[in-house]
């Protein structure tokens, strides 16, 4: 279906990406999971990739789990957006994000019991501790199993967490290694337990083998002001024993390579704990999914003989593919759009080429058939210009698509 090449392209996309009913706009929708775990109902804030609403979807998306999910949802649903869709970008994949809101915090996202850590926590505060490993299993046994029942996703899952989540990713990195393809750990309390904890993640990273798995970890400045970051390593006041903390581990992960784990870290000197997670999840993003993005050269558009489409296949399948461990595909958008714009240039063979390579990819997608469609409009063979027309409304009725058919059988 064509949108009027890359300007109107990138407009449809923004408007369209962004639900719209009844006068409102929505990023996402709520939903439940009844938890014989946690033995409570769980509520979960979930999006989904171009406004769209479960069993209407023509491909399959990986999904993020992030925890703290009524704190971070918007910024993390729309950064995804931002950088899979909006303006043609392919940064990263369009992807489900599943926000997971806290019902008792620190009963969920700490990892072992501790009576009290003054002047880090009081005994009232600490009492509910330890419940992380029951909380991770409700993830692992329930939740998991309740999204991909409802929803359209791939096996690539990525786990997101700060605070006290950053020390959850970190318990389920070591303890549940294979649960997430990805880790993005921002700030993690590895002070915890008096930093007892952190010996046993050292422990764990050194024991076990983390092949496919992929370590994100952001560090704030909390130091004082006036300390730089080489002298507070040697400080022992309970003011630095959080940076500390995550310091440690961060050297512990350089020196120590764990086994197939690939790893990147990075020290935001002018972000705080408050304000690191906006960065540090952009950086993130960039860094797992380094691969990704086609990257285009005006050789595609100028050279009338480069095969556009050969070499987006090549870069999916070469690059692409064993970042996830299953077939992924040039996105279908992005295709669609490039078509256009050889119609336009009157490179009919490159259009050709990738409308033909988004209906093999897509084949339940009414819009890729409806723009092959098109191309045959466009090159004059209007038998399979009705042919695809056709194949796109038994797909979904559009009244656009009608029209056209109408018009060539009329």
């Amino acid at each position: 279906m064509k949108k009027n090449l890359l300007l109107a392209f990138t407009l449809f996309i923004f408007i369209t990406s962004i639900a719209q009913k009844d006068g409102n706009i929505t990023i996402g929708t709520i939903d439940s999971v009844q938890s014989n775990i946690l033995n409570e109902n769980r509520k979960v804030w979930i999006y989904l990739p171009n406004g769209g609403q479960p069993g209407r979807f023509s491909q399959r998306y990986p999904v993020v789990y992030l925890l703290d999910g009524d704190a971070h949802f918007y910024s993390v649903a729309g950064m995804i957006q931002q950088l899979s869709q909006i303006n043609g970008n392919t940064i990263c994949p369009e992807m489900i994000v599943v926000g997971i809101p806290n019902t008792n915090r620190t009963r969920d996202l700490t990892p072992t019991h501790v009576e009290a850590d003054p002047p880090f926590m009081d005994s009232a505060f600490a009492k509910p501790s330890g419940g992380g490993e029951k909380f991770i299993s409700f993830i692992e046994k329930e939740l998991i199993p309740h999204i991909d029942s409802l929803y359209p996703t791939q096996p690539y899952k990525m786990l997101i967490g700060h605070s006290f989540g950053g020390l959850t990713v970190m318990d389920a990195l070591v303890n549940h290694t294979g649960l997430f393809n990805a880790y993005i750990s921002l700030d993690p309390s590895m002070w915890w337990d008096k930093t007892n904890y952190l010996k046993t993640v050292k422990k764990e990273l050194s024991t076990k083998n983390f092949s496919g798995t992929t370590l994100y970890l952001g560090i704030a400045n909390t130091m004082d002001e006036g300390m730089d970051i080489n002298e507070v390593e040697t400080d022992t006041s309970f003011a630095t024993r959080h940076i500390r903390s995550i310091l440690d581990m961060d050297n512990y992960i350089k020196d120590h390579p764990p086994t197939g784990l690939k790893y990147a870290s990075k020290y935001y000197e002018n972000d705080d704990h408050g304000s690191l997670p906006l960065i540090a999840e952009y950086n993130a993003l960039r860094f797992i999914f380094e691969k990704y993005r086609f990257k285009f050269n005006m050789e595609f558009f100028f050279n009338p003989t480069f095969n556009v489409a050969a070499e987006m296949k090549k870069h999916y399948v070469e690059e692409v593919t064993p970042i996830f461990g299953y077939k992924v595909s040039p996105p279908e958008e992005q295709v669609n759009s490039m078509g256009y714009q050889f119609i336009e240039m009157k490179q009919m063979n490159k259009a050709g080429q990738l409308f033909k390579m988004n209906v093999e990819n897509y084949p339940t997608s009414q819009n890729v058939w409806d723009s092959y469609g098109d191309y045959f409009l466009a090159t004059d063979d209007k038998e399979k210009a009705m042919e695809n027309f056709k194949k796109a409304l038994s797909i979904k009725e559009t009244p656009e698509t009608r029209k056209k058919l109408n018009d060539l059988l009329n």
